[in-house]
């Protein structure tokens, strides 16, 4: 290093030496000046210590008083449970004593008379405290004994004027010309009376429930034995007897023009019908199946008279009224149920039940109305369906009993006419005439009743019993036509009386009933041969020829009939020359021998219809090989214009 170079550094030093030390003299000043306001703060730090420490001492004393309040805070949180816990319990406590002292409470004078307002409140309440009585009795509690006697002694007065109200309701039953409904209805209104008595006098209640049989069971039995009585005056005086059966020959009794064979209605101003059920069968129409009863002294000074059938349904359509009310009465007030309900009703109804039944066997005994008694089951199984639909069984063993005696009486009757068909002799019955006879008309009359009538309500019974009818009366009709001379006069009286009683049916049964089935076949299969018969006659031979020469063509053997010519040629040229008078002659032959005009009609139409199909076969026939070289099938009528001029001779009417 040179010299130079080590004087500047050391002048470097000086200087840098000299910096420091100012910077140190600084220092030692800022140090001094620091010592001095440490002095300060330190003095002025004292009394904030002091301070601190007095703060110290009051945080201690503070937190000594929160632990004190802590404790007492606890001690009042126990006390305030404790006291709510004793007020629930003094609360319970002065409810039930509350509701003890009310229901304990009774005064003497509680029970007003009957009939104000207030006494059936009164009652409610007596009987609130009656039972709360006897609840609290079970308990022992002693201020029961204290005022079981009051409550003994108002029961008591509460017993007697319920009892002494309702028997004097009943007993104005009783009286003539009441309307036993309104005092009824009355009863309903307190029917919480009987109830107090039941829950606390049963003897009582008993005696008011015996008093309200006996007086009900008196004024129901004497009012529908008076009532049946007074109906049975505006009957028919001139009824059925037992020789008013079907098959019983005709006499001067019966009306002239039903023994003529024509269809008559007797009047019934005079005479009850038999077997035509007429404007009978409207008592079964819902207006008057459920209309008013009759009233037979209004009745009476009219002059009218009924067939028993609308006084049997007067006579139990008002024994269905009153009995419905009566059960739902009986249910109501007396609260009784099912079987117990069933019995009350019947203590009640009983003796009237057993009296309509008794009346109905004697009438039933001698009657021999059929459709009467028929019409008298479906009656009974109309009620029948209303009192299940009213929901009332009250009646029920009663309407099977009423069947019971019906059912076995209708069958009988049946049956009786049915021997009366099979014993009839036709010899006895009078001149032979092929219009409809007078047993085929009481047959078809009383069949479409019968069919009509149980149409609503089918039984298996009364279809046998039909059935076992119609068989008989077509034996009958068989054996009258046996007695006429000729088959055509047999065809006529069969048809006639086939188609009287498939016209009588069809106006009142259903058209697929057996009954009508049965005599529409019966009656196309006699037309059919009818018409055979009848083109017999003036065309026989041809048909026979037609009928022969198929019956070889079928075989191949028609070559047999070559010879026939002659045979041949008279039969078309008396075809052509006589077939317009036989269908002239024809047509008026069936239209004076049928008594049904439209049924005249329609046989002409079929018979000349089979003429067509005939000469039709005929044409056929002779167009065969065998006969084509024949000069006289030029004098053929043609087919077409026979058919127009067939037409010609049809009637209208």
């Amino acid at each position: 290093m040179g010299k130079h170079q080590i004087l500047r550094n050391c002048s470097l030093s000086c200087v840098e030496f000299a910096a420091a030390l100012l910077c140190v003299q600084r220092m030692e000043g800022m140090l001094s000046s620091f010592q001095s306001d440490l002095s300060s703060i330190s003095s002025e730090i004292q009394p904030l210590q002091q301070q601190c420490w007095r703060m110290e001492g009051m945080l201690s004393s503070f937190q000594s008083d929160l632990s004190s309040i802590s404790s007492e805070i606890q001690t009042l949180q126990q006390q305030s449970v404790s006291m709510n816990l004793r007020l629930k319990n003094r609360q319970a406590v002065r409810s039930q004593l509350s509701q003890l002292v009310d229901e304990l409470v009774v005064p003497s004078t509680m029970i007003s008379p009957v009939t104000e307002q207030e006494f059936l409140e009164q009652l409610h309440e007596l009987n609130s405290k009656i039972n709360y009585a006897k609840e609290l009795s079970f308990k022992e509690t002693l201020a029961c004994s204290d005022i079981q006697d009051i409550v003994d002694r108002l029961k008591i007065k509460a017993v007697s004027k319920i009892r002494e109200f309702i028997l004097q309701k009943i007993y104005s039953f009783r009286k003539p010309m009441t309307n036993y409904q309104i005092p009824q209805n009355t009863l309903l209104k307190y029917r919480f009376f009987y109830q107090f008595l039941l829950a606390n006098e049963r003897t009582v209640a008993k005696e008011v429930r015996d008093e309200y049989v006996d007086t009900m069971s008196k004024i129901y039995f004497s009012y529908f034995k008076s009532y049946s009585g007074r109906l049975l005056k505006v009957q028919y005086e001139d009824v059925a007897d037992k020789d008013d059966l079907m098959g019983v020959e005709d006499t001067a009794k019966k009306d002239i023009l039903q023994t003529a064979g024509f269809f008559s209605k007797p009047s019934l101003k005079s005479r009850n019908t038999i077997f035509t059920l007429g404007q009978r069968g409207a008592v079964l129409s819902p207006a008057e199946l459920e209309g008013p009863i009759l009233i037979p002294h209004t009745a009476q000074r009219g002059d009218s008279r009924y067939p028993y059938e609308t006084l049997f349904r007067s006579q139990h359509y008002a024994l269905l009224d009153n009995g419905c009310r009566e059960f739902l009465f009986l249910s109501d007030f007396f609260m009784v149920a099912g079987n117990s309900a069933l019995d009350l009703f019947n203590s009640i109804m009983g003796k009237t039940l057993s009296m309509f039944l008794k009346n109905l066997s004697t009438y039933l005994s001698d009657c021999y109305d059929s459709i009467a008694v028929f019409l008298c089951i479906h009656i009974i199984l109309r009620f029948r369906a209303i009192t299940v639909k009213r929901n009332i069984p009250a009646l029920d063993k009663y309407w099977e009993a009423v069947l019971e005696l019906l059912w076995p009486r209708f069958e009988l009757i049946l049956e009786m006419n049915i021997q009366s068909i099979r014993n009839t002799d036709p010899q006895k019955l009078g001149v032979l005439d092929t219009r409809p006879h007078y047993i085929t008309r009481r047959y078809a009359e009383f069949s479409s009743a019968v069919v009509s009538i149980n149409q609503t309500f089918p039984n298996e019974r009364t279809h046998t019993l039909l059935g076992q009818l119609q068989v008989e009366v077509e034996n009958f009709v068989l054996k009258m036509a046996a007695e006429f001379p000729s088959r055509r006069d047999q065809l006529i009286f069969l048809i006639n009386n086939y188609d009287m009683m498939l016209g009588v049916l069809m106006e009142r049964a259903a058209d697929d009933s057996k009954e009508v089935e049965g005599f529409q076949q019966l009656l196309l299969a006699r037309t059919q041969e009818f018409i055979e018969e009848i083109l017999s006659p003036p065309f026989g031979g041809m048909i026979a020829f037609v009928k022969e020469s198929e019956a070889l063509i079928e075989k191949g053997q028609l070559d047999k009939l070559r010879n026939d010519e002659a045979r041949i040629t008279q039969l078309v040229r008396g075809f052509s020359s006589t077939w317009k008078q036989s269908v002239e002659a024809l047509s008026q032959d069936v239209m004076r021998s049928f008594t049904n005009f439209k049924n005249g009609t329609s046989i002409i139409q079929g018979a000349l219809t089979q003429l067509i199909q005939y000469y039709h076969g005929f044409h056929k026939v002779l167009s065969q090989p065998t006969f084509r070289s024949l000069a006289v099938r030029s004098e053929l009528i043609n087919l077409h214009h026979l058919m127009v001029e067939v037409k010609k001779h049809k009637p209208n009417f």
